[in-house]
């Protein structure tokens, strides 16, 4: 393997001054991603070429550098912009060429940025620039009285019909001068940040209307420590016209910041003047483009962090352990329309389906149970996966009747399934491709059992925003919610690989180096030839080169193929050096693979090349010693107690055992098998002050909860894990 290209040196050094990263391993990964190398391509295949660097360092690297790239072509249009218009001296180019803050950038570019016909453009049109720097420049003394100096500038055809209207526009044009100067606006904006406050009030006329806005009728907030499902709450009410929202910040604060840069006589003869710009500068200028800049500010922090919690949130939902591949029947719950059921073999296909009517207003209960209990002894089912939507808990009951009365196959487990998104799948293309012929309740039924199966080959087919487990999702910044959860999708896929003879498209198309078109192809090629044999087939799949089976192939795996590597995570780049590792051990590579004993005794400083490091090596011993393996935990129960199924059966004081079903920047939601989520707010969550929820609970996890509060009306139910233990 030859050391990638290194991309120019002052970017990358930039990038890892930003991250304080070794420059090396950042010239190389951004070398190998300019070659096409996915993160997880390049976390998992080349750390000996990036120093180790793991995926989120890769992440944040490409992340930094675009974020460079984009800064440097600003910077270049600014500064040719500015260069044009003949004013670009020295030390505004060294100012330029200085700043790394895009915010200072703008700052800069300010004064020469074209603008909309102002106040002191239309000013300047009538001739008062000269006025204007007779304040500006904070003479003692006048040369003559201020009513003669503004005299030869009065001409009512211009729009200056006496002395005081031409002062006015001399003013506005100082006010506007100190409003675009770099040097005044940054004080501005850090004190708006650091002692401003974030204030909301309701609208009086609809205060009825906004309920779910109550907490922030008359609310206020410091700007640097503002929670940010705080922020994007009142912003929300602000967009739904419910709410007023504003930025405080002390005015004289303000105003003495502004002098202190701008005043440099205090006894000037203009004195009055240059004051009477400077307040109208702040107040009409100033303060309103500061608040602009402030909830921008705020609002890319809040979206930040709630795009955060939602993407650690995916991760922890798409590797929630799998069932397997055991046989389900699954449930679509309904009342009116019925329970659609399908049975689904071990491999996710649909084996047969009906529909059942236990409930209003048929209320056939009695003829529900005996089809339920016919389809599991014929198919042998292991499993019943529940929705948990309409009518979820009164079927999850009269299901859980059928275990307890022995109905159901010995050992058949009963799970309540999230649901969130099953509708959306079912309506989808990638529905009908794979069921054509069905109904979307069929669809929905089928997507319910298989993500008991197998959650993360599931929900990839579903827009992770419809899987419920986010916040304020559709009011933060679209493109990067997408980019973010895209990319924890596509870590998730490749940290647990991808069988390539059963994967549906979807999955196949977040492989390293894959995307849609070959995902297809390679769905095509399985059609036509039936399943692949090797990993190195895949090179007959149209369009599937050189470079994509590089990225691809060590996250593709081949069960039962030609060779045993083929299922493990080993890259067919090694498989070189696994033969000489069995070689020298005297068995065939099959007799190496899966024997823990063998491994054991393998040295690898005995094996490193120019290709392979001991990283490598070691990785490469750990999926011998356990090929294949899924670094997804074991399947387990919730454990729901059998008597608290509903509501009503809660009482304030219950231990029960429940499973996180949501995390948020003020505590974690947990499913107590009651059919409606209980709120462990941030500060019951461990006997210790936490700061970030996600430092101790994740989606999926198991936990002992404590009921504190029961409230039967909003339905919501106050629960603690501290207390519980």
């Amino acid at each position: 393997m030859t050391d990638a290209q290194s991309p120019p040196p002052d970017l990358a050094a930039a990038v890892a001054k930003d991250l304080s990263l070794p420059l090396r391993g950042v010239e190389r990964a951004l070398a190998l991603f300019a070659e096409g190398a996915t993160v997880p391509f390049v976390a998992r295949y080349r750390k000996e070429v990036t120093g180790g660097l793991d995926e989120v360092a890769l992440q944040k690297i490409r992340e930094r550098h675009e974020y460079r790239t984009d800064l440097e072509a600003r910077r270049k249009t600014i500064l040719d912009s500015i260069a044009e218009q003949g004013k670009l001296t020295d030390e505004l180019r060294k100012r330029i060429l200085a700043t790394d803050s895009k915010t200072e950038l703008e700052d800069l570019y300010l004064p020469f940025k074209p603008k909309r016909r102002t106040r002191a453009t239309m000013a300047r049109e009538r001739g008062l620039e000269p006025l204007a720097e007779h304040i500006w420049a904070q003479a003692l003394r006048l040369e003559r009285p201020r009513e003669a100096l503004a005299q030869p500038f009065v001409d009512p055809e211009k729009g200056v019909p006496d002395a005081e209207a031409a002062w006015q526009g001399a003013r506005d044009i100082v006010a506007e001068r100190i409003a675009d100067d770099a040097d005044v606006r940054a004080p501005l904006r850090d004190l708006a940040l650091g002692e401003g406050r974030l204030a909301s009030k309701v609208i009086a006329k609809k205060k009825d209307e906004a309920a779910k806005f109550s907490d922030y009728f008359d609310c206020s907030e410091f700007v640097r420590t503002a929670p940010s499902h705080r922020v994007l709450a009142m912003l929300r009410g602000e967009a739904e016209g419910f709410l007023r929202v504003s930025l405080v910040v002390d005015p004289e604060a303000a105003l003495a910041r502004i002098r202190r840069r701008v005043v440099r006589e205090r006894r000037a003869a203009l004195a009055a003047d240059l004051d009477a710009a400077l307040v109208d500068s702040w107040e009409r200028l100033l303060e309103p483009s500061i608040e602009s800049d402030v909830r921008t500010t705020l609002k890319e922090r809040a979206d930040a962090e709630a795009i955060r919690v939602f993407a650690e949130n995916l991760r922890h939902l798409l590797l929630q352990a799998p069932l397997g591949g055991k046989r389900v029947l699954a449930i679509d719950p309904g009342f009116r329309t019925g329970c659609k059921v399908v049975v689904l073999d071990a491999t996710g296909a649909l084996v047969e389906e009906t529909v059942i009517y236990p409930h209003e207003p048929q209320k056939r209960a009695a003829e529900a149970r005996k089809t339920l209990a016919s389809l599991a002894a014929k198919h042998r089912t292991e499993s019943v996966a529940i929705g948990n939507g309409t009518a979820g808990r009164e079927t999850h009951e009269l299901v859980r009747a059928m275990k307890k009365d022995k109905e159901l196959p010995e050992g058949c487990i009963v799970v309540l399934v999230n649901e969130s998104g099953a509708s959306v799948y079912s309506a989808s293309e990638i529905a009908r491709d794979e069921l054509p012929d069905k109904d979307v309740t069929v669809r929905g039924a089928v997507s319910i059992g298989r993500r008991l199966q197998d959650p993360l080959a599931e929900l990839v087919k579903i827009d992770p925003k419809s899987i419920g487990v986010g916040q304020y999702q559709h009011d933060v910044d679209q493109p990067a919610l997408a980019r973010s959860l895209d990319a924890v999708v596509e870590s998730c896929v490749n940290q647990v690989g991808v069988d390539v003879n059963t994967a549906s498209p979807k999955l196949l198309a977040y492989v390293s180096g894959i995307g849609e078109t070959i995902a297809k192809n390679i769905v095509a090629y399985r059609n036509e030839n039936g399943a692949l044999g090797s990993r190195r087939e895949l090179r007959k799949v149209k369009r599937l080169g050189a470079k994509a089976f590089e990225q691809a192939a060590g996250f593709m795996r081949i069960r039962g193929g030609k060779d045993p590597l083929d299922a493990s995570a080993v890259h067919p780049e090694s498989y070189d050096v696994v033969e000489r590792m069995a070689k020298d051990l005297g068995v065939d590579v099959a007799g190496l693979v899966g024997r823990a004993d063998l491994v054991k005794k393998i040295d690898v400083k005995h094996y490193v090349d120019d290709q392979r490091g001991e990283p490598t090596l070691r990785d490469i011993l750990a999926e011998l010693e356990k090929p294949g393996r899924d670094p997804r935990a074991a399947f387990e129960e919730a454990g729901f107690r059998d008597d608290v199924t509903e509501f009503a059966h809660l009482q304030v004081g219950m231990t029960l055992q429940g499973v996180v079903t949501n995390v948020t920047a003020f505590g974690a939601f947990v499913d107590v098998g009651v059919h409606q989520d209980g709120l462990v707010h941030v500060s019951e969550l461990a006997n210790r002050f936490v700061k970030d929820p996600s430092e101790v609970v994740k989606v999926g996890d198991r936990v002992t909860v404590k009921v504190l509060q029961l409230d039967p009306a909003r339905r919501r139910i106050g629960l603690s894990i501290k207390q519980a233990r």
